[in-house]
């Protein structure tokens, strides 16, 4: 069976920058299960995945334009401290959620001073190209439940509790 859209796909992939550090694996967690098609993944793997069949291991280079975008300076604010609670300790690399008009968004504390914070929007990998190598160890239908969900259920994908 191909990998087209509507279908779940299991992928084993290892995640490396352009200087060969490891950003992200499946490989102690178990594949990645995903429903093509649906925007699940970044649009660059997707693309790539598509046509493919179980047991096929691929390279790809995805650019940052079909991943999480290029670093925009505007997605860079400050706020003043007093917008975060009283006492709390602020340090750059923390990151916290807000909401914003696109839904959750997550902020990285970029600097630090007595009155203000410094806060990035960008996703952490924007900007960045990525290079997977990546195994496909399984492709089946999707379910009506899992199609309606827009997610996987089980092995791989989400538990409802």
């Amino acid at each position: 069976m191909q990998v087209s859209p509507r279908k779940v796909v299991h992928i084993h992939y290892t995640l490396t920058s352009d200087d060969g550090d490891i950003l992200d694996s499946s490989r102690d967690q178990g594949p990645l299960a995903y429903i093509h098609g649906m925007g699940n993944i970044i649009p660059g793997l997707e693309n790539a995945l598509s046509g493919h069949t179980v047991g096929d291991k691929l390279k790809v280079s995805i650019p940052p334009e079909e991943a999480y975008g290029l670093r925009d300076d505007d997605l860079i604010q400050s706020v003043p401290k007093t917008a975060f609670q009283e006492g709390q300790e602020i340090l750059p690399g923390m990151q916290f959620q807000a909401q914003s008009p696109e839904g959750l968004q997550l902020l990285t504390v970029i600097g630090v001073d007595d009155d203000e914070v410094v806060l990035d929007g960008n996703h952490p990998m924007a900007g960045l190209t990525l290079n997977f190598e990546v195994e496909i160890t399984e492709v089946r239908e999707a379910t009506t439940d899992e199609l309606n969900h827009g997610h996987v259920h089980g092995p791989g994908g989400h538990h409802h509790g």
